[in-house]
């Protein structure tokens, strides 16, 4: 599997296994195939819901914890955050089942994630998880943590798709030494993505998938990508992209996709702002 170096030196595969959306019955099952299949990256969530199962699949994989790379993520404390902070990510290794985790990142730039921060700060520090970093944050705002805090982040995961490409934030991002990472990478199927027939007529000159050709695409960009599939065959096929390359033709014809708009929504829309603020996660 190819990797990228954070900026802490620690390897991070460039493909993994995404499981937003997969309700908690689904999970276990979809993460035991995946680790078959031979992802080696999962990512979760805490508002996701279904730590837990992840978990219990790495439990009964046999894998050794050393092979893994294991993301989950904070959702929004209350104040007092540090505090708050602390204790959620101790009830996420909790439903893990794990001593650590390999990258831990605020979920959405809201609330006082400056004291979120902090608290993360201290468990990397404690070793309880190799990396820390951010999702969904704007480039003002990650930057301005980077400036006022003493780690700077590892990783932003931000939405990035064929229409959202966000080429000029990955070079503020490379820029800053920090890792960009992709949620979104099919949009969900939004704008007819898997109908859409400039990337079917580059498919069709390596024998790939429409699916296929987009993870190609975010790899030759050095973009982190996490495919979520509870459809064996197709996670198999998303790994299958480490034997054909796209051309610079191709990279070009694919550039003319990008929109430079979210396919989803705004963070920074008011009444978004509100709703994510405003929800809260129990134990």
């Amino acid at each position: 599997m190819q990797t990228v170096t954070l900026n802490n030196g620690i390897e991070m595969p460039i493909l993994g296994f995404g499981v937003y959306q997969v309700g908690p019955e689904e999970t276990e099952a979809a993460v035991t195939a995946a680790l078959a299949a031979g992802y080696r990256s999962i990512d979760t969530a805490a508002a996701y819901q279904n730590e837990e199962a992840v978990g219990a699949a790495i439990a009964k994989s046999g894998i050794p914890r050393d092979e893994l790379f294991i993301t989950t993520k904070l959702w929004v404390q209350a104040a007092p955050a540090e505090e708050n902070t602390a204790k959620a990510f101790d009830d996420s290794l909790r439903k893990l089942g794990l001593d650590y985790v390999d990258l831990y990142l605020i979920h959405q730039p809201f609330g006082d994630y400056y004291g979120q921060w902090r608290a993360m700060e201290k468990v990397n520090r404690d070793g309880r998880t190799r990396a820390i970093g951010v999702s969904n944050f704007p480039a003002d705002r990650i930057i301005d943590l980077i400036l006022n805090n003493e780690i700077k982040p590892a990783v932003n995961q931000i939405e990035t798709n064929p229409f959202h490409q966000r080429v000029d934030y990955q070079d503020i991002l490379t820029t800053e030494g920090v890792q960009i990472e992709s949620w979104g990478p099919f949009a969900e199927g939004k704008n007819g993505l898997f109908t859409n027939q400039l990337l079917a007529g580059i498919g069709e000159k390596y024998g790939k998938s429409i699916a296929q050709v987009v993870l190609r695409w975010m790899i030759q960009r050095n973009v982190v990508v996490i495919p979520k599939s509870v459809n064996p065959d197709r996670m198999a096929q998303n790994l299958d992209v480490f034997d054909f390359a796209l051309t610079d033709d191709d990279m070009a014809q694919i550039a003319t996709l990008d929109e430079g708009s979210s396919q989803f929504f705004d963070h920074r829309d008011p009444d978004m702002v509100r709703w994510l603020a405003a929800r809260r996660l129990g134990s």
